[in-house]
Parts: structure tokens; sequence; C-alpha cells
């Protein structure tokens, strides 16, 4: 529920019990926690405010005799209108109410635990799909903004598809793996993620089915459901998803269009095969099937250069091209691009503006000042040889391990190791135990329902010394697991 950064202070003057019931009794009548409002767990309290439970219980105690929270068994502990203050007072706005009224439907509870942890200091981020921060490129960026603040930079906003000039930097870059297009065809989003909201409210009528990989990390948010449509996943192999059976999917639930991570498929690695890629456009071709190419890890190979994209093979317009700088320069720079028919392009656009008015701008041009300057190709040279050594290092580090306990895939670029275990456990407890390790995982099962013994590992994030330790201990936490869950 809520984000708890405060802390008490050790001073003795004021009792921790005390300063922590003033702390929650000023969220409740400052309006930030109203009534109805869940209160976090005595455990999750305590851990937060980094104080024995007891003290926890005992502030929890005096706000209950004081009628400002009320526990309920089965039900947690709540705020109430109990309270001289609360009851002479107009009553306001059940404001859960309409949290559980907006239609876009919440993260996974897990989803959100991952995000909260993420920012925890300490925690091992064995599961982070971004660059790690020793590997993003802060001198080059310094550089990209002082070459800018030595011209003339408008600082308006930029036009509905987005800054021309990065548009035209984007279609060169793209010519070279094998897309042609100009930049009326191209949009400037922000991240590819945006790009398929945009989608799904603009392309798609309620009700719709999006056909996709399965296991998917579209399963992970909530974007298409949240506009009313459903996800039906198509088996994987080791060359891609399994085509023959795109045709037969479609029909039964009408489906009305593919999503696909081609190139390093997020969350199992796998690296769709020319053959592969071949077919998938053809059976789309022949189902007038359209198809979102999310392509944002294809830089990021690390033996040899993927297959040129679907999007290269495109004839007809089917596809919509998904590109983006958060996996390979910087996730805060929020620059990604869609690249389709102009009549699609231009429908996006004008929800886009409608949506934010543009990405910015300072964005927009330290984006093409990227492609622009050669900057680009010089930084994933160097990101690619960094990724080689940690993904070496998360390898060895899992045959030392777990080599007995589990199976995986060596990915051959992206991000991610697919990691199944062998002995059946609780992936709920094992993630559970290790965020309480400091080890924070991905679980399976938040990329499909079923993949209850699967673990999506990152190289990318933590540094070397902590893949190899957080590997460690997720082995230790995997044996006690298998033997008590027996």
């Amino acid at each position: 529920m809520a984000d708890l950064q405060w802390k008490p202070n050790s001073s003795p003057s004021i009792p921790l019990h005390k300063q922590i019931e003033e702390y929650i009794k000023e969220k409740i009548l400052n309006g930030e926690w109203t009534v109805g409002t869940k209160i976090p767990s005595q455990r999750a309290l305590a851990a937060a405010f980094g104080v024995n439970r007891s003290t926890v219980v005992t502030a929890l105690d005096e706000l209950t005799a004081l009628g400002f929270i009320e526990g309920k068994s089965g039900g947690g502990t709540r705020v109430i209108n109990n309270t001289w203050s609360l009851l002479t007072s107009t009553p306001p706005p059940d404001w859960n109410t309409y949290v559980k009224a907006g239609i876009h439907q919440p993260n996974l509870p897990t989803i959100q635990e991952i995000n909260r942890a993420e920012f925890v200091p300490g925690v091992i981020r064995l599961g982070t799909g971004e660059l790690s921060p020793e590997l993003l490129p802060t001198d080059k960026m310094e550089t990209i903004f002082r070459n800018l603040s030595q011209r003339a930079m408008p600082l308006g906003y930029e036009g509905p598809k987005g800054n021309l000039y990065l548009r035209q930097q984007i279609s060169t870059y793209v010519k070279s793996l094998g897309i042609d297009c100009s930049p009326s065809s191209i949009l400037v989003v922000s991240g590819a993620l945006q790009a398929l909201q945009l989608i799904s409210i603009g392309l798609l009528h309620r009700g719709s089915t999006i056909l996709l990989e399965k296991p998917s990390y579209l399963y992970s948010v909530h974007v298409f459901q949240s506009s009313g449509m459903k996800l039906f996943g198509v088996p994987l192999d080791e060359q891609g998803i399994q085509t023959s059976l795109i045709a037969q999917f479609k029909k039964q639930h009408n489906g009305a269009l593919l999503y696909t991570i081609p190139s390093f498929h997020n969350p199992t690695g796998t690296l769709m095969s020319e053959k592969r890629r071949t077919q998938l456009m053809k059976v789309c071709e022949n189902e007038s099937l359209p198809i979102i190419e999310d392509d944002v890890y294809r830089d990021l190979w690390l033996d040899a250069p993927p297959p040129k994209p679907l999007k290269a093979f495109d004839k007809n317009g089917i596809v919509l091209y998904l590109g983006s700088m958060s996996k390979t320069v910087s996730p805060g720079l929020r620059i990604g691009w869609v690249i389709g028919p102009e009549p699609v392009i231009d429908r996006l656009a004008d929800i886009k503006m409608q949506t934010d008015y543009g990405s910015s701008s300072l964005s927009q041009w330290a984006a093409a000042e990227w492609f622009s300057s050669g900057l680009y190709e010089e930084h994933i040279e160097s990101v690619r040889e960094q990724l080689k050594i940690r993904r070496e290092t998360a390898i060895q580090a899992l045959e030392k391990h777990i080599g007995d306990i589990a199976t995986w895939t060596a990915p051959t670029g992206g991000f991610y190791i697919w990691v199944r275990l062998l002995p059946t456990i609780s992936i709920r407890k094992l993630f559970e135990k290790a965020l309480a390790e400091g080890i924070l995982l991905n679980p399976g099962n938040i990329y499909d329902l079923h993949a209850n013994q699967y673990l999506r590992l990152s190289y990318a994030y933590a540094s070397l010394t902590d893949l190899t330790s957080g590997i460690e201990k997720l082995s230790i936490l995997i044996r006690l697991l298998a033997v008590s869950d027996r």
C-alpha cells in the first residue's frame, strides 16, 4: 500500500512507539490515509521503520484506543471514523471506492512488491531488466548535453509524430537493419510500453484477443487487459513462437493481432531463427494478422548479430515495429519509436497528443545526438563486451551452485536466463524468503501463470560480486525449501 520512507528518530527524548503513533495519526488527519485504507502489517511496518515488532504493536494499540484504526480478523487493520475530530468533520470521499472503480487494472501484487523493493538500498536485484548503473553512459551523456547546450535548441513542444531530426536519424538507423521507412511513418514515444498503450486504445476494440508467445513480458503488465482485451499464449520452442499453431489459434480465439519479441525474448532469452521469422511472416500475411514486433533488445547481441527484423520482410504493411533506447542507453531517457503504415502512425500520433502532448523535447534532441554523433554504436559495443562478462559470470555461478537442481539455456544476447527449478517448491515462498535475505527475484509465473517452477534471472543489473553471491544464497534457499516442502 504505502511507500514508507520515514524513520523514527533514535533520540531518547520521545519513545519510538510514540513517534510512530504520531506519524500514522498525521497520515490519517492529513487525508493521506483515508477511512477504509488498509494499514501495512505489523511485520511490514517494523521492517520499514527499523524497529522491533513490539514497538509497532504498542503504537497501533494506542491508535486503536483513540479510534483511528481497527483490526479485524482476516481483514487486516484499517483506518476508521471513530475519533472525535473525524466524527465532527464532514465525511471525506471514499477514495477506496474510486480506486477500485478505475478502468486500468492494478499491477499483479508480486509486480508491485518488485517495483517497491527495487528502490530499497542494499537489495541484490537478480531479476531487474535494465542496465546496471555501472554500464550507463554517464560521461557520454554529459558530452551529448554539452554539445546540445552550445547550439540554439528549441525548448517548445515537438510535432505530433515527434522531432523531425530524430525521426530522420531513426530512419537512417533502421535502414542498417534492413527496414526502409520515411520519417513520416515513424512516431516517437516515451518508451515501447507507451507504444503498446497507444495501440491498445487506438487500434483495437474491446473484447479483442491478442496472440503472443507463452510465456511473455506482456502478461506482466495490464496494457491490453485494461482496455478490455484478452491475451492468448502460443507455445515457444528453441526457434521461437510455434507458427504452425497460429492459424488455428487465430480462428478459435478470433485473434486481432500477434505480439512477439523475436530477438532475445523476454523472459526466456530465445532468439527466433531466420527460418522461423520467414514462416511467421508468411502465416500472418495469409491470415491477414497484424504483428507488433517488439525489438528493444536487438542491439544487445553477444555472440553474433540476430537475423533481420520481421519488419525488414514486410512488403504489405502488416508489422508495427517497436524500438527503444531504454534497454541500450538509459531507461531515464524515455525515448522509443513505432514504425508502421502512415495512417496507423497518424492515428497513434493523434492519441499521443491527447495524452501527453509529445515526449520530452530535450530527450528527443539527446536521442538524435546519440545517433548522429556516432556515440551510440561506440557505446553499444562497450555494453556488449560487459554483458558477455556478466553472462559468463552468471552461467558459472549457476553451474557451480544450482547445476544439479536447475536447467537453463545460455542466451546469445539480451539480459535474461530462463531458469527451470527441478525440485517442486513454492515459487511464492522462494520469492518471500529471498526478499527477506535481501535478494529480489522475478518469479516465472508473472510471465505465465503456469510457469511455477521458473525464474527470470537477469545478468544485466547486479554487480559481478552480487551476481555470484546472490546465486549462491539462492541455491541455499531452494535446497531448504525443497526439503521443507516435501
